[in-house]
């Protein structure tokens, strides 16, 4: 097996559209750092925040070309957010969110895609997958209610799309389906009160008896399967596996958050001490040392796995070839691991740098924080995903989630 870290093929115009907008994401840090204890403080992304990603942009990654967006790939994505990410966790995972959120409307079939962005190209979507709602099939469409808890994003969007079950006469599961609704359509209720990724306004959001129109419903268990509703098959980055798309959220953040853990511990411990040792300086200790290698290297594993995942989705969307099972499962494998490799460089960088961690003054409680909460998003469990992957590796045909 080949191990590859970038899509065979990709051409210098994407490789410096690329590097432009991590560019711009990096210009933003300073500004997303000043900003992040307001985030946190208002239990939302500051609007100053919101409009400078706009201005940059960044919300234009995953938008079709045909709307006015960039329409880039997978490990564009992933290098934003963790340039994002060292300045504000929440600001990186809201946009993110808000960005896969427009990778999914893409799939939809084109009057659903004019309904969102046909009068207004910058319109942004938040989402929520669990099908937690109730549908109720009526000439034309759906009438659809139901309340969907941790909509990253939503404070910030004009639409949402959420997650609907479809029952038969006799009660039974039919389908499992998205919709697509206005937030004017929608209420929000505040929610989201946490220990960490304080700032995202996941909050819940609330329909009830909203008319949907039939052509705004997709089927999910056929979008896992690879059938898109887009008529636009030539648009490569909206062939991308749709499982793997989805758990492609969970590492840029993760990455940003390690990055500016290591870095804030590293700048700091040529002039802090060792406690109660005859070290003066944490940087004559052979055993910081060692650990500070070992977080490092953590850091460069997360990037390594959520860097091969990308490339593997970037390159089934290039070729029009949806993965096979097993490929799939490493790809849910790798994004899991590299969201438990920088938490794991994270843990051990609080505690290499010392109680002093938690200070409230201290950054580095805040990205410890984000951290711990945004990794334990559902879908980001190690073992499930080793149990679904060791499963692909033996040909075991029963998956014990649909989410591959």
């Amino acid at each position: 097996m080949s191990i590859q870290l970038e899509r065979p093929g990709l051409s210098p115009e994407s490789r410096d559209l690329r590097q432009d907008l991590v560019e711009r994401a990096s210009k933003l840090v300073p500004l997303l750092a000043a900003n992040a204890q307001r985030t946190e403080d208002e239990r939302k992304v500051v609007e100053e925040n919101i409009q400078a990603l706009e201005d940059a942009g960044l919300f234009e990654i995953m938008r079709p070309k045909r709307y006015g967006g960039l329409e880039t790939d997978f490990r564009t994505k992933m290098e934003v957010t963790r340039e994002l990410a060292r300045g504000c966790g929440s600001t990186s995972w809201a946009s993110s969110l808000m960005n896969i959120c427009s990778w999914f409307t893409a799939l939809w079939g084109e009057q659903a895609q004019d309904d969102v962005w046909g009068e207004n190209p910058n319109n942004r979507i938040a989402g929520v997958f669990a099908p937690s709602g109730t549908a109720q099939v009526v000439d034309g469409g759906y009438i659809v209610s139901g309340k969907w808890p941790y909509a990253s994003g939503c404070l910030h969007s004009q639409w949402a799309l959420v997650g609907i079950p479809i029952v038969g006469d006799d009660g039974q599961l039919v389908d499992q389906g998205l919709v697509l609704i206005p937030m004017s359509d929608i209420t929000i209720e505040d929610t989201w009160f946490v220990v960490g990724m304080k700032g995202t306004g996941s909050n819940t959001i609330v329909a009830e008896d909203v008319f949907v129109p039939a052509h705004r419903y997709v089927s999910v268990l056929k979008f896992l399967e690879g059938d898109y509703a887009t008529p636009f098959k030539d648009e490569a980055l909206y062939r991308a596996p749709f499982a793997a798309g989805a758990l492609a959220v969970l590492p840029g953040p993760q990455l940003g958050l390690a990055q500016a853990a290591l870095d804030l511990v590293l700048e700091k411990a040529p002039n802090r001490n060792l406690a109660y040792t005859i070290y003066e300086k944490q940087t004559q200790s052979p055993s910081f040392l060692n650990s500070i290698a070992k977080a490092a290297s953590l850091v460069d594993s997360a990037h390594l796995h959520a860097y091969r995942a990308a490339a593997d989705i970037d390159n089934a969307s290039e070729t029009g070839i949806y993965p096979d099972m097993r490929t799939r499962a490493r790809i849910r494998m790798d994004m899991v691991r590299s969201v438990y490799y920088a938490r794991e460089a994270i843990r051990e960088l609080v505690t290499l740098h010392g109680a002093g961690s938690f200070a409230e003054v201290n950054t580095l409680q805040r990205i410890w924080r984000d951290s711990e909460v945004g990794s334990r998003h559902a879908v980001g469990n190690p073992e499930i995903a080793a149990d679904i992957y060791g499963r692909a590796l033996l040909d075991i045909p029963e998956m014990i989630s649909p989410i591959v």
